[in-house]
């Protein structure tokens, strides 16, 4: 096959749809809050990307067959917003992959008319954390006003090495090509699948795009990585001692 191939699967027609990157990254942030509107709004599959850039694997289903991975590109209709949802389960394994990929997925996206992009994502904070803050990077500053309304944070040389794969792409290649981008990251630990910071990633998409969606699947499965994160903060702690049974030894 050719490095890059493209499946056309379906071209529906989309007024000024808006391109929303979520591919697996840190805590799976933007992933999961892709494939969260994918299942609200029941998008519709358009585009199979297929690339020598992902890993030498196909995928089985329940029926045992197999096909080779890819990125898709899914048309989503919302009572505010047409959107261009990108996702999948891998990112290229090389440096040109992910240039040659980005410059693809871009390609389709200014095929079904897009010039606006977000790219969501997590940012690694290193620890357990309650509240979930939003970080944002943009391709022009004029674009940060509108950002904060939503209450993203800016914050000087955030995230710490900048931002690495398609979704700093987005905005680097992106920006060439005049492209209004924005990256969407939600603080996280980074050591787990963290649905509540998909939550709060796309709860600030919701005020700018001006759409809503449901929750329920994601809380549910935020209650089971709470169960998870419970038992490794205890872990962490360490089982309690009474005082009058600690001993010195040494």
């Amino acid at each position: 096959m050719n490095d890059i191939e493209i499946d056309e699967v379906a071209t529906p027609t989309l007024s000024e749809p808006v391109l929303i990157e979520g591919l697996p990254g840190v805590g799976h942030v933007g992933k999961l809050a892709a494939e969260h509107l994918l299942e609200e709004f029941d998008g519709e599959l358009v585009r199979r990307v297929h690339s020598t850039a992902f890993p030498p694997q196909v995928n089985v289903d329940g029926d045992g067959v197999g096909e080779l991975t890819c990125a898709e590109f899914h048309a989503v209709e919302t009572d505010g917003t047409d959107l261009l949802v990108l996702t999948g389960d891998h990112q290229a394994g090389t440096n040109e992959g992910h240039y040659r990929l980005t410059s693809a997925f871009l390609d389709v996206a200014e095929e079904f008319g897009a010039t606006r992009a977000f790219a969501l994502g997590g940012v690694p904070t290193g620890e357990l954390i309650e509240e979930y803050t939003v970080l944002g990077a943009v391709t022009d500053a004029t674009l940060i006003e509108e950002l904060e309304e939503a209450d993203v944070e800016f914050r000087p040389d955030e995230p710490a090495g900048g931002i690495v794969g398609v979704s700093g792409l987005i905005l680097g290649l992106g920006g060439r090509r005049g492209f209004e981008a924005a990256c969407l990251m939600g603080e996280t630990s980074g050591y787990l699948v963290d649905p509540k910071s998909a939550r709060a990633v796309l709860e600030t998409l919701e005020s700018l795009l001006d759409f809503e969606v449901d929750y329920a699947s994601l809380e549910d499965r935020a209650e089971e990585m709470e169960e998870v994160i419970g038992k490794i903060r205890e872990m962490q702690e360490g089982p309690s001692v009474p005082d009058d049974e600690l001993r010195y030894i040494g």
